[in-house]
């Protein structure tokens, strides 16, 4: 099967790519594409994907709450599924076109809501376990029935400290992301 890997940042293909390259006998066949940062990027990206029967959003995500406080499961490079999207508003309010999407899990992971906004947010008020970006709206609008996202875990709203966020993910990999893409999706 032909599966699409879309990550944002340049950084989360090269993961992907490395994840893959540890899996010996792929049962599929991967093309990681990088979309780049962003809602217009990711529609523009969608639109030109070549032929494929799967597309999963793979990259980072930030989450709403302490590591410390969040179930280990949540932590720090630990994959999530995201099976609900909102928009987000440029100045922290809900679009009035931007109610939520939902879909089915496609994983065994665990699943969250996800909020997609224009710019980066640092700090927040909005509910613990929430996963904030800047594409999964996007995708979830414009994906197909079987597409899904798989986010990995790379820091936690709002940021006890300042944080070079390239620094942060160096030792975050995405093999165990990519071994349960690679599992839901063997013999499909």
């Amino acid at each position: 099967m032909k599966i699409i890997l879309l990550t944002p940042m340049d950084i989360e293909q090269e993961k992907a790519l490395k994840a893959l390259a540890q899996i010996p006998n792929l049962q599929n066949d991967y093309e990681v594409i990088v979309s780049g940062i962003g809602r217009e990027s990711t529609a523009k990206t969608l639109m030109q994907l070549p032929e494929h029967e799967v597309c999963v959003l793979l990259g980072f995500a930030a989450i709403v709450g302490k590591e410390r406080n969040l179930p280990v499961e949540l932590h720090f490079g630990k994959p999530i599924e995201i099976t609900q999207a909102t928009l987000y508003g440029y100045e922290g309010g809900l679009f009035e076109n931007g109610a939520p999407i939902s879909t089915v899990a496609q994983t065994t992971l665990p699943v969250l809501a996800s909020l997609t906004s224009d710019k980066f947010v640092r700090t927040t008020d909005l509910a613990e376990q929430t996963v904030v970006n800047m594409e999964d709206y996007t995708f979830m609008y414009l994906k197909k029935p079987q597409d899904f996202i798989v986010r990995i875990i790379s820091d936690f709203l709002p940021h006890e400290t300042d944080i070079d966020f390239f620094e942060e993910v160096k030792s975050i990999d995405f093999l165990e992301a990519v071994k349960v893409i690679e599992g839901r999706l063997v013999g499909k």
